[in-house]
């Protein structure tokens, strides 16, 4: 087993962060597998250099080592581009101009029976599919024309999480009325993030991706391209969110539950797992 842990160097890792890495830890360390870590800098208009260095204190303070080198996202930027020119070359990568407020025009009106929120936010209708690469200018998002897809049969991944375990299916008809042609690559970014970390995790021979539940509906886009690439697939496990006492899902802006904010009011690491409901390794 080969499990990861992904962060973004955005700001302070909170309990939700905390959890996520000690679970994909001790699920790796219980059966003698390997535990990775990759810093998510992805878009490096918000990525910090100190917001990384906290990650690494907060990490070995938890108790939490990694194997081999740390994976940093804004050193692969190349390979990303890459597999975008491979998939362009077969005509199925047009170039998108909508903002965000063409697509919501275009939803406003959907078809009876159509939902018009999917994984990815609301549904892409299609409005530049047809413009050719050649077109595309520095300030457009790349998408992949589901309609060109080359992949054979019916992808399917393996979830082990507590809501949605089993094996389930991504249809094009699914794609189709539930996503719309997916965002590759966003103006001024590499790739998306639903193509860097398959290429990610692909690359860095990642087995198992533990994550939270809130990217379950994500997994269904990044199988689709994961069969468009002929890349196998992991196995899933997303896993309960940490809330507040509300009941709503911890940010990277709740300074007040940042590990670093704890740790300086004299808890300690396995006092965080109590905190989130893990016994020790």
């Amino acid at each position: 087993m080969i499990t990861r842990f992904a962060p973004s160097p955005t700001g302070p890792l909170h309990l939700g962060h905390a959890y996520s890495a000690l679970l994909a830890y001790d699920m790796a360390r219980a059966v003698g597998g390997q535990f990775l870590l990759r810093i998510d800098d992805l878009d490096q208009s918000r990525a910090r250099p100190h917001w990384e260095d906290q990650i690494y204190e907060d990490l070995s303070w938890l108790g939490i080592t990694w194997d081999g080198p740390v994976r940093r996202q804004s050193d692969h930027f190349d390979d990303y581009r890459a597999v975008i020119d491979q998939l362009a070359q077969s005509g199925a990568v047009y170039p998108c101009r909508c903002k965000r407020r063409d697509i919501e025009a275009a939803a406003d009106a959907p078809q009876e029976g159509v939902p018009r929120f999917g994984p990815d936010g609301l549904i892409y209708p299609g409005t530049c599919r047809g413009r050719r690469w050649q077109e595309r200018l520095p300030s457009d998002a790349l998408r992949f024309d589901l309609g060109k897809a080359t992949a054979q049969g019916t992808p399917s991944f393996v979830e082990t999480g507590p809501d949605h375990a089993g094996s389930h299916k991504v249809t094009r008809d699914f794609m189709t009325t539930h996503v719309g042609d997916p965002v590759i690559a966003r103006p001024g970014m590499a790739a998306s993030y639903h193509l860097a970390v398959i290429l990610d995790d692909h690359a860095t021979g990642v087995t198992h991706v533990i994550r939270g539940a809130d990217l379950f509906e994500a997994t269904y886009i990044q199988r689709f391209l994961l069969a468009e690439l002929s890349l196998p697939a992991p196995i899933y496990h997303h896993h309960r969110l940490i809330r507040d006492d509300q009941g709503k899902r911890l940010a990277k802006r709740d300074d007040a539950r940042a590990i670093a904010k704890y740790r300086e009011d004299g808890l300690s690491p396995q006092d965080i797992r109590t905190m989130v409901g893990l016994t020790i390794a």
